[in-house]
């Protein structure tokens, strides 16, 4: 049944699933050894932030925790905080929304961003310590098991 009839919502299975692989072997795969560097970095600072350790999604993101994403007719369940250091930048997601981080974002260095992603070519392009609050913030506003898609949802986690 429809959920805009009041039945249940279908939960959808994706092609990137959080699976076993080895994440310390994926990173030691990564060839450029500065992104293989920032990835590390990455990665501790998403543990230290979520408390969660990382898993391997799919066969290139890395992933801190899980969240059932609601949308308005499915749900999904993905991770809290990621990254993927992808072949013209490090890729990290940050939710579904960063219009909340415009302040931090504005302070955060060179960077390219998309509606929950945030593209870096490297570490050293931006200021880390503003880098670990948004990351700070992304987690802890995602704490919860549930998300509802959209800005609103994001900014009530926030309060």
């Amino acid at each position: 049944m429809n959920p805009a009839q009041g039945g249940p919502m279908a939960v959808v299975a994706l092609k990137t699933k959080q699976n076993e692989a080895s994440v310390a072997g994926f990173l030691a795969g990564v060839k450029d050894g500065q992104r293989r560097k920032d990835c590390q970095a990455i990665s501790k600072l998403m543990k230290a932030a979520t408390g969660e350790p990382p898993k391997m999604w799919g066969g290139s993101i890395v992933g801190f925790g899980q969240v059932r994403i609601v949308g308005k007719s499915r749900e999904v369940d993905w991770f809290k905080l990621g990254f993927s250091p992808r072949k013209g930048d490090l890729t990290l997601y940050l939710g579904l929304n960063l219009d909340p981080l415009q302040a931090e974002l504005e302070k955060l260095g060179r960077h390219k961003r998309g509606k929950g992603c945030l593209y870096l070519r490297a570490l050293d392009d931006v200021d880390l310590k503003v880098l670990q609050r948004m990351i700070a913030k992304v987690a802890k506003a995602s704490g919860r098991s549930t998300q509802q898609r959209g800005k609103r949802s994001w900014r009530h986690a926030q309060q």
